[in-house]
């Protein structure tokens, strides 16, 4: 992933345009840790001082996050953040987070169909088949949610809208940290991996509507389950 440097020029600016680079394509992504300041300047070719210079000037432009002891992380992106931020401060109902997601992904889907190439198709299948395998194994329940969110993110991507991307992210983070997986309800896995697999083969087959469709199936369903369940664990008055 890390290319020596060795164009003529600053040496901290072509770390900066280098790593911005590989925040633009996603090979490095919001919470990824960077190498230390020691790795970076061997896998570079530079000095220390020019990598710590770099990672100065990338912090002032809100692109990473030095924390003390711990290193030196990917930040999101300043929208992103600040969505983060306005949304924490509001209490959304189930319907309304469910209603987003549909908003959201529905048309994911379908600008997926029509932009699908075979690399991204081969990272949403990689997810895909990780969260199956998950599911088989009797993964904890954490790990489901983070492999079904990592799923219907990759497609996220896949559209190519960087502004859906990143509130496709933060509403899946929202709903990893408030809810229980709608994975855990018994019958839930065997519905949900048959809508996940609709939903990939319409995007595989470049089929915009038929991805349409098994998006919003899956997100409804999933809806009336976590709400079915939800009534369940209201005590009566």
């Amino acid at each position: 992933m890390w290319e020596p440097i060795s164009q003529p020029g600053s040496l901290s600016e072509r770390i900066v345009t280098q790593v911005e680079r590989l925040i633009s394509e996603e090979s490095l992504k919001p919470g990824d840790r960077l190498p230390s300041e020691r790795e970076m300047a061997e896998l570079l070719g530079v000095s220390r001082p020019s990598v710590r210079e770099a990672v100065r000037m990338l912090e002032a432009r809100g692109r990473l996050k030095v924390r003390h002891g711990n290193g030196v992380f990917v930040e999101a992106p300043r929208p992103q953040r600040e969505l983060q931020a306005a949304l924490a401060e509001t209490e959304l109902t189930l319907n309304e987070l469910y209603a987003m997601r549909e908003v959201l992904e529905v048309p994911a889907a379908a600008w997926a169909a029509e932009s699908a190439g075979p690399e991204q198709l081969a990272t949403v299948r990689t997810a895909l088949d990780q969260l199956n395998r998950a599911t088989d194994t009797g993964e904890e329940p954490d790990q489901l949610r983070r492999l079904d969110a990592a799923f219907h993110q990759a497609i996220a991507v896949m559209a190519g809208n960087r502004f859906l991307r990143q509130t496709s992210h933060v509403l899946h983070n929202m709903v990893l940290a408030g809810m229980q997986t709608t994975l855990l309800i018994p019958g839930r896995i065997e519905v949900a991996r048959r809508d996940h697999e609709r939903i990939y083969s319409a995007i595989a087959a470049h089929d915009p509507a038929a991805a349409r469709r098994a998006a919003r199936a899956h997100i409804r369903g999933a809806h009336a389950a976590a709400a079915r369940r939800l009534a369940t664990e209201v005590e009566p008055v």
